[in-house]
């Protein structure tokens, strides 16, 4: 073939990849624009490259993508970003393809924002092997030739991450749509009502709330007992004129899903000005995320806007 028509070929085995790469790079960083950053890097040295000395091209360009993306999580600047108090994930709206595989249980947890937030306390290597093992299946070796480690220590690095993750966040199973559904709508319920004791019982005994502050904080604002988050929620969720001229208008409530888990979504218009994230284990909520500093919802909204909403739960709030 000619070089055009190589270039077109080896161009279109990059854009066969781009999604894969772009969902790895997204779990790692917890980010979708620096995972855009780090799989155009990527195809700028797919495109430098000598492609045909490149045997295994998925294998490459998965090494290059993670790489990248371990060399930003250990700059000085991501370190200073991600200890600072005021980093939370970036929330994607169900189908987005940056969300990646959700065939296993493994793969739909390790995206969620419960789960993006507690990869935080592994370091960027057990954060990679755990991604490469828990979310796209990669053996040991495999995952040794990635990262450049041996097999025992990829088999290593991936048991303290699990330790880690699991002791914070004991597996509890699935719950199955509609009753995570319900369980949300019914905090919704007893958050406007006005009274304390039905949220408290909806929130298990060590359950955790982190919000962001709509923006308006340098630091995250984190709640850690059942009674201080129903306090909160209760205070956060009733709607007043006051918050309606703080948005802007009158909102839309609906319910979505949000990095696969259970959400709350606050519409003005066509758009997405809050997002609260529930984490469900056992039929009761372990972990809530308030997002609503429009930086971090900018992919969200987007995608949003493009999207057709069921009838929202509540029309007018």
């Amino acid at each position: 073939m000619d070089s055009p028509a190589t270039d077109r070929f080896d161009t279109d085995r990059f854009e066969a990849s781009r999604n894969r790469l772009a969902s790895l790079a997204y779990r790692l960083l917890g980010s979708a624009a620096d995972a855009e950053d780090a799989v155009q890097d990527a195809f700028l040295r797919w495109q430098a490259a000598d492609r045909q000395r490149i045997k295994a091209p998925e294998a490459w360009l998965t090494k290059v993508v993670t790489n990248l993306c371990l060399d930003r999580l250990r700059s000085a600047q991501a370190r200073r970003e991600r200890t600072a108090g005021a980093w939370l994930p970036e929330p994607l709206l169900d189908g987005d393809p940056m969300l990646g595989p959700a065939d296993t249980y493994e793969q739909r947890e390790s995206v969620s924002l419960a789960v993006l937030t507690l990869m935080e306390r592994l370091s960027p290597i057990e954060r990679a092997v755990y991604l490469l093992r828990e979310a796209f299946s990669y053996t040991h070796a495999e995952i040794a030739g990635i990262v450049e480690i041996t097999e025992s220590a990829s088999q290593q690095h991936l048991h303290r991450a699990r330790r880690r993750i699991t002791a914070s966040r004991p597996r509890g199973g699935e719950v199955d749509p509609a009753s995570a559904r319900r369980v949300v709508e019914e905090f919704l319920t007893a958050a406007a009502s006005g009274r304390t004791e039905p949220l408290v019982a909806l929130l298990t005994d060590d359950a955790t709330a982190i919000s962001d502050g709509a923006g308006l904080t340098e630091t995250l604002l984190r709640y850690e007992t059942p009674q201080r988050i129903a306090a909160v929620a209760r205070a956060g969720f009733t709607p007043t004129s006051a918050k309606r001229r703080f948005a802007g208008g009158t909102l839309a409530v609906h319910y979505a899903l949000v990095n696969r888990t259970p959400t709350i979504l606050f519409v003005l218009g066509d758009q997405v000005v809050g997002v609260v994230t529930f984490d469900i284990t056992g039929g009761k909520i372990a972990t809530v995320h308030g997002i609503a500093a429009p930086t971090r919802l900018t992919r969200l909204a987007q995608a949003w806007r493009q999207h057709e909403p069921d009838t929202p739960i509540i029309a007018r709030w």
